[in-house]
């Protein structure tokens, strides 16, 4: 099977492994590395009997422990103007379907952004991030693109952005989110705020993270993909927020169509547990914290062995991951054959024993030597080793942690 070669390339004619190309297999999400929390088990069991039918959009009790959610946060609404489905992928792709015109997205982005944009047969235009961060375009560099892609007959609607970011792990100064959000909304777009990752904060209390329905509150959508922070991935839920707006109530409706031509409802029994971890109780606060911390300590070491490795990575705030640059040891790494993200991916995952996505996923060019890091390896594969991270003094002095670093740090060595 040819490799697969995203933007302007072409398809080549040497061979992968056939994993490593196809859409299909592309990355999930950056993965936690824990057990279930036992209290969301004992919900979900406790509703395994429930075999009613659950509505496109989501049920009432989840849409209201989403509202819910979303107050605690300072985004206040009602149960009306929210929709849930079974994972972000087909909430975005609904999303998308009920918005008319052309895709925006930051470069690098998601990795299923592009391809359900594609999907859809909409045009999707990345725009160029600033230095500092990822997740949000650049407001100029997204004004002229805009412009250009109008002045090429295209019709730019839909921009898609996220101020705490997958694959970058970094989080957006608010000056920043606000001026990309003005110039998006001054030409006409319409925002969606994926904010899966903002419960991951590395550091709660110095980091400020501004969600932009907080500043155009009548022009952005905010996602949820609850794997985020309070459930596990096994468990596909994610719920939008919709503007107060008729406009808005319009696209609601439509989402809800495209939901349901897709048959893409919440499962009741997942449905009970999500509802059940968006009111927050103690356990999943407490899980979501502890989580929170411990990817923090594990991501800052990765963070040193890729900057001790020679490469560059902007320092993660957010999630279970971070987004290095293999570009300084591009010579050394031809010597082993990698000139290329998708050969980048298959030498680290090979050498990690755990997938390293390359950035050509992400949208990032084919050519740069850029690669997605997920922290939750490092954690092993037993859930009582796993447990035992969340509540040690020190993690990274765990045998079976310490050692998973050894290999890190080693990525590049000489073949073993």
């Amino acid at each position: 099977m040819g490799r697969e070669r995203n933007g302007p390339h072409e398809r080549g004619t040497d061979t992968v492994r056939e994993d490593r190309g196809p859409v299909r297999y592309g990355p999930p999400a950056p993965w936690p590395g824990l057990p279930v929390l036992p209290e969301l088990a004992e919900v979900l069991a406790a509703a395994a009997r429930d075999a009613a039918p659950q509505p496109a959009g989501g049920s009432a009790a989840l849409r209201e422990a989403a509202c819910a959610y979303w107050d605690r946060r300072g985004l206040h609404g009602g149960p009306e103007r929210v929709a849930a489905a079974p994972g972000t992928a087909p909430l975005l792709l609904a999303l998308i379907a009920a918005h008319g015109g052309d895709v925006l997205l930051p470069r690098p982005c998601p990795a299923s952004w592009i391809p359900q944009a594609r999907l859809l047969g909409r045009p999707a235009y990345q725009v160029p991030t600033p230095a500092e961060c990822g997740g949000v375009p650049d407001p100029y560099a997204l004004l002229e693109t805009v412009r250009r892609v109008r002045a090429e007959g295209g019709r730019p609607r839909l921009l898609l952005l996220s101020a705490a970011d997958d694959p970058t792990a970094t989080v957006a100064a608010p000056e920043l989110v606000r001026e990309a959000c003005e110039a998006a909304v001054d030409e006409g777009l319409h925002i969606v705020s994926d904010e899966t990752w903002r419960d991951t904060l590395h550091r709660p209390h110095d980091t400020v993270l501004v969600s932009p329905a907080e500043m155009c509150p009548d022009d952005v959508t905010v996602v949820s993909g609850l794997y985020g922070a309070l459930t596990p991935a096994a468990w596909p839920v994610a719920v939008a927020r919709f503007p107060d707006t008729a406009r808005a109530a319009a696209r609601h409706a439509r989402t809800l169509d495209v939901l349901t031509a897709l048959g893409a409802s919440v499962a009741g029994p997942v449905a009970t547990a999500a509802a059940h971890a968006l009111r927050e109780p103690d356990a999943v606060t407490e899980r979501a914290r502890r989580a929170a911390a411990l990817h923090a300590r594990l991501a800052a070491e990765a963070h040193r062995a890729v900057l001790g490795w020679g490469a560059l990575a902007r320092p993660p705030q957010a999630g279970r991951h971070l987004y290095a640059d293999l570009g300084p040891l591009r010579s050394r790494l031809a010597a082993r054959g990698v000139t290329d993200s998708l050969e980048l991916e298959e030498f680290l995952s090979a050498r990690l024993g755990t997938p390293a996505p390359g950035g050509h996923r992400f949208g990032d060019e084919l050519g740069a030597l850029r690669v997605r890091l997920g922290t939750g390896s490092l954690l092993g594969t037993d859930p009582e080793r796993q447990a035992e991270a969340l509540t040690a003094p020190d993690p990274l002095e765990l045998p079976h942690i310490a050692a998973a670093l050894s290999i890190f740090r080693a990525a590049l060595d000489a073949p073993r």
